[in-house]
């Protein structure tokens, strides 16, 4: 609302104005906060983001930019353009939907029986892929990932090629998006935004270079954005938000040292993928308050393998513990 002015239109009605100097001025509204929202990546596991996600948004938050890298950089896609088209519940929708396409593919999963331990502790699908990450990480040793996948393929692309509205990213309207890569010549994060971001820029943010050739864009190369930024947050912090909330898809902790090759080699992403954003959370700018919704609880109980296991049970399982540590946030900001 606009302060209004009295313009005085004689001598006698300027004194009476000065008069009533004592008046109180009149108090402006506040304008909203700016939040902004930045998502980890964190391959299955950012199911545990989709939950925490859904619960903010079913909330009532609105954001102003988001941030991601990989799995959270295609939450996070999905998330601006079904809030375009309808608002947080068509983000919900969209980044629902994602999940489903992903489960229903069966990514990175073994096709493994299931066994007696699925119906007793529902470990089957875990105990499969923590064999199938360790006969992967030995034939490591002897081929390199062009000789295992010479064709470059990602199952991950067909499925964001039917779900990804580009136009509706580019829109005006569309809230700021932000997704990370990791140039692999200068190893140094680049930063696509919403008039560039496809299918293969997607791509690139979840890029693991054991398991997929580099990605090229525009004559560059890229891997996995985690390696340089987890996610970027620089570019959702000018100007200066009211508050970031942050959504991890990794444990910060793990107890215990891993022994087995394929967890000393999860384990190495999982420290090498945190160092960029401690780093960008320390210099985080006065005056911005962060809202940090950690996932340790739900996910170092897990094996490190379990990043490949997109069983619908277990997607499940971490949407569900992604809303209640959000949840949690919540009632404690």
């Amino acid at each position: 609302m606009r302060r209004r002015y009295i313009l005085p239109r004689a001598p006698e009605t300027l004194a009476l104005h000065r008069n009533k100097a004592q008046l109180k001025p009149m108090v402006l509204p506040s304008s909203s906060p700016r939040i902004v929202l930045a998502l980890q990546g964190g391959g299955a596991h950012g199911a545990f983001t989709w939950g925490a996600l859904d619960r903010l948004l079913e909330s009532g938050l609105t954001f102003s930019a988001i941030t991601g890298v990989s799995s959270g950089a295609m939450i996070a896609a999905m998330a601006v353009q079904g809030h375009l088209h309808g608002g947080n519940k068509g983000a919900r929708k969209a980044v629902a939907l994602l999940w489903e396409r992903v489960a229903a593919a069966h990514i990175f999963n073994t096709g493994m029986p299931a066994t007696p331990l699925d119906w007793m502790w529902g470990k089957g699908m875990e105990f499969g892929n923590e064999l199938a990450m360790t006969g992967f990480t030995n034939a490591l040793r002897m081929f390199s990932p062009g000789q295992l996948n010479p064709l470059g393929q990602n199952p991950l692309e067909p499925v964001l090629a039917s779900l990804l509205d580009k136009d509706a990213l580019r829109d005006p309207a569309a809230i700021k998006l932000y997704v990370g890569a990791t140039d692999v010549e200068t190893g140094t994060a680049k930063v696509f935004t919403n008039q560039e971001i496809g299918v293969r820029h997607l791509l690139a943010s979840a890029c693991i270079p054991m398991m997929f050739p580099a990605v090229e864009i525009g004559g560059r190369h890229y891997w996995d954005g985690g390696y340089s930024c987890n996610p970027p947050l620089t570019p959702v912090l000018s100007p200066k938000p009211d508050r970031l909330i942050l959504i991890r898809a990794q444990p910060r902790q793990r107890h215990g040292v891993p022994s087995s090759t394929a967890d000393i080699v999860h384990r190495l992403h999982e420290i090498a993928f945190q160092a960029p954003l401690e780093a960008e959370l320390s210099m985080l700018p006065r005056g911005t308050k962060l809202l940090d919704i950690c996932a340790d609880a739900a996910l170092a109980r897990h094996p490190l393998s379990s990043k490949m296991n997109t069983d619908k049970g277990f997607l499940d399982d971490l949407f569900t513990a992604g809303r209640v540590a959000a949840d949690a946030a919540l009632q404690l900001a």
